[in-house]
């Protein structure tokens, strides 16, 4: 009994270490940057959006090198599920959304396409060769659109972040010690996720499309809460959108490199876990899409399917 208790609390303690880890890590790159003169739109589009995501990617590559590939495809895609069914419904049943096709077309094609990818060159068992190209692919083109848009959206107010030796060394020191809590709270969570599964008798992949997954998803969770909090009704949702692109085109790829070969996807997988999240990015994207805003009952509707899909995995 002892060991199970102990298994959660220190699966609570990786959870903790990667939120807040990634909290300092996001900060730290950020003011670096900006010291450094890196233009804001690079910083935006590149090393947040990377860094916001960068929980999901330690545990999935963990997962990956130590053999646990169930754990690796379950924590990516469970990922974009809850920040899709969970996150993004929550904030569509609380305040009204606005979501408009110039800004955001191009990503939801490319979120599509990276879960249709996944989902075809994965039916063999394992995500094929092509399959890795294509996602990587569709990575480097939402990383380019990103630049491309941000660019465009660029303030013309100068930076006034300047160049300060002190702050400098505060600011190194807290990236390293982001980084170093999230691969450390990653590697407890993949380990006592693990170990967690054993006690229970469940597959490591449920652990992984639930627990872990919305583990990893709380710091967007928490965004979201606050955005609620502060009644902020023209919530974009650009940030959702990216982290479920990069979590799809740029994970699962990494994983298979860092395997040392094609990722096998349980059939679970296959049959389950990648279709629901492509119906539930179908079902929050389209409609959004076609009336540039969201629907109350289309977060109903989410939160409904995710609650069913939970159950199903768990009972079956």
């Amino acid at each position: 009994m002892d060991g199970i208790i102990w298994s959660w609390v220190l699966f609570a303690v990786g959870i903790a270490l990667v939120i807040k880890g990634g909290d300092w890590f996001v900060d730290a790159a950020s003011w670096i940057a900006k010291a450094l003169h890196v233009p804001t739109f690079i910083i935006g589009a590149t090393i947040v959006s990377i860094a916001t995501t960068l929980p999901e990617i330690i545990v999935s590559v963990l997962a990956a090198i130590e053999g646990k590939t169930e754990m690796a495809v379950g924590n990516a895609v469970g990922s974009v599920t809850a920040n899709t069914a969970l996150i993004l419904a929550i904030a569509m049943v609380a305040m009204e959304i606005v979501c408009t096709r110039r800004k955001h077309l191009a990503q939801i094609i490319l979120l599509i396409a990276s879960a249709s990818v996944l989902l075809v060159s994965s039916l063999s068992g394992r995500l094929s060769i092509p399959g890795s190209i294509v996602l990587a692919a569709i990575f480097v083109a939402f990383m380019l659109l990103n630049l491309i848009s941000a660019r465009e959206e660029e303030e013309e107010a100068a930076d006034q972040t300047h160049f300060n030796r002190k702050k400098m060394r505060k600011h190194v020191l807290l990236f390293i010690i982001g980084a170093a809590a999230i691969v450390g709270g990653s590697q407890l969570m993949v380990n006592y996720g693990s170990k967690i599964a054993y006690h229970l008798g469940v597959p490591e992949r449920i652990i992984a499309v639930t627990l872990i997954a919305v583990g990893t998803s709380l710091p967007e969770l928490v965004t979201m809460l606050t955005a609620i909090a502060k009644k902020e009704s023209g919530l974009s949702v650009g940030n959702i959108i990216g982290a479920n692109v990069i979590d799809l085109s740029l994970i699962l790829p990494v994983c298979s490199l860092v395997s040392g070969e094609r990722l096998p996807v349980s059939a679970q997988s296959i049959s389950v876990d990648i279709p629901v999240c492509l119906a539930f990015t179908l079902l929050a994207m389209v409609p959004m899409m076609i009336r540039q805003k969201a629907h109350r009952l289309q977060g109903i509707l989410l939160l409904m399917g995710y609650a069913v899909y939970v159950y199903f995995v768990v009972a079956r």
